[in-house]
């Protein structure tokens, strides 16, 4: 890694449910020990409601983030890209790291339907913070 804190980019198509709860996630879990940014290669007008309810249940308010378009320049200040769902709109760097985590859309689901995916995505983030902060 290039720098001292690495960094960790979140892509999914909208940008607006699991790239916002992992970004949370990892913002809230790391305090700063990481740099986090998240993208989409469509990004909604807003964060899905359902995701940000079941982020407030677990003491994390995302209801202030804004969905946000994938750049070139996102993916090349990140040491680790990790997708979910986007397919191949993440543009390829050599030396970069990347993962696919194959996660439900909460897109149009209710509560009780993203609450499963919220566990599973702490769950990953807190895998990749240990592996990045040894």
């Amino acid at each position: 890694m290039t720098t001292s804190k690495p960094s960790v980019l979140f892509v999914c198509v909208h940008n607006a449910g699991r790239s916002q709860m992992a970004a949370g996630f990892l913002a809230h879990l790391a305090a700063g020990r990481i740099e986090v940014r998240s993208a989409g290669s469509t990004p909604a007008e807003h964060v899905n409601p359902a995701a940000v309810a079941a982020m407030r249940e677990v003491g994390i308010d995302i209801s202030a983030e804004n969905p946000k378009i994938l750049t070139v320049d996102a993916v090349r200040a990140s040491d680790v890209c990790i997708t979910m769902g986007c397919g191949d709109t993440c543009p390829v760097f050599p030396g970069k790291r990347y993962l696919d985590w194959q996660l439900d859309d909460p897109a149009g689901q209710g509560l009780e339907a993203v609450r499963p995916i919220r566990d599973e995505i702490e769950r990953r983030v807190r895998a990749l913070i240990a592996e990045l902060l040894p």
